[in-house]
């Protein structure tokens, strides 16, 4: 395996900027789930079109709180947390989960625990996996964090039970339950509380147009879950520290807060987002494929574990890159 290439171990962002961004996310979340639907809506169905281009920005927000679960927003651990779990409730998973789940993802990424499109053709084919990878793909990874706020209401027992029923070598799922039910069950509960009443007020807000808000909820579910896998797609297995810078415009780059240097990031998870531009440059400044082309790359499909493409770097990415 790869090890981590020398640098900073850890870096924070401007607690002025950082507090900016978080309450512009806070407002855009705000607008989607009360202005539009109390002061837009009854001056013309016309201002739903609004909804499509709010869902564009769940991009930083999800960065937002990745920021977060690196302790990597604000220096200060506790409102770097509070803001955390702010974030998530607008997010609409418990701050608890997803924290532990990308941190499982660090550690097991491309591992057989880890592997999102990659099968085993010895005991699985194509046809076999398509299914559940594209249902992943197109909204299933947001929409499984979502259906996780109906464990809260399960005694530690209860998840004890769910874990067993889901262990499975291939997944980290039953690692993040327990994860969730011994240290943070109890901030996991609350939050969804949380999550379930705003979003109840703001179908409520929608009233007649209740049906915008789901449409919304799916927009935010296809965005964020065509995005995740991306930058891990094909790569090579074994790798936990490999993954791919993907070229975007800058303007775009700063839109989603460097989230397009990944590669920099598992190599350097410690540095906050406005650092990763200048590791890149370090490291070398290559981009391996454009963003674009490898989030559409993805509707190809599952692949075997012994394609040759997982064997090695060079394998996946073409001299240049895209970028």
């Amino acid at each position: 395996m790869r090890t981590v290439s020398t640098g900073p171990t850890r870096t924070y962002g401007a607690t002025a900027t950082s507090s900016a961004l978080v309450a512009i996310a806070l407002i855009l979340v705000g607008c989607q789930l009360f202005v539009i639907p109390l002061w837009l809506l009854p001056r013309g169905t016309a201002w739903g079109w609004l909804l499509p281009l709010l869902v564009l920005t769940n991009t930083p927000l999800w960065s937002l709180l990745h920021e977060t679960i690196h302790g990597s927003l604000l220096r200060d651990r506790r409102w770097n947390d509070r803001l955390g779990r702010t974030l998530a409730v607008a997010y609409g998973a418990p701050f608890a989960l997803l924290k532990a789940g990308h941190l499982l993802h660090h550690r097991f990424s491309r591992t057989p625990r880890e592997r999102t499109e990659i099968f085993d053709p010895g005991r699985s084919s194509w046809g076999a996996r398509a299914p559940g990878y594209y249902l992943r793909l197109f909204g299933g990874l947001y929409l499984s964090e979502v259906s996780s706020l109906l464990l809260a209401p399960l005694p530690k027992r209860g998840w004890a039970w769910v874990s067993r029923r889901l262990e499975d070598p291939e997944t980290v799922t039953s690692l993040l339950l327990d994860t969730v039910a011994a240290r943070r069950l109890g901030a996991f509960r609350l939050d969804s509380a949380l999550i379930v009443a705003l979003h109840a007020a703001a179908f409520a807000a929608y009233g007649p147009h209740w049906w915008m808000l789901p449409a919304a909820l799916l927009g935010r579910a296809f965005v964020v879950s065509v995005a995740d896998n991306a930058y891990h797609y094909a790569t090579p297995l074994d790798e936990p520290l490999d993954a791919m810078n993907l070229s975007l415009p800058r303007p775009l780059e700063t839109f989603i807060l460097a989230f397009n240097l990944h590669g920099v990031h598992h190599r350097h998870p410690g540095l906050a987002w406005p650092d990763l531009r200048g590791a890149f440059l370090a490291d070398g400044g290559r981009f391996d494929l454009s963003w674009w082309h490898a989030a559409v790359r993805q509707i190809r499909g599952p692949i075997p574990a012994t394609a040759d493409r997982l064997r090695g770097r060079g394998a996946v990415r073409p001299p240049g890159g895209d970028g």
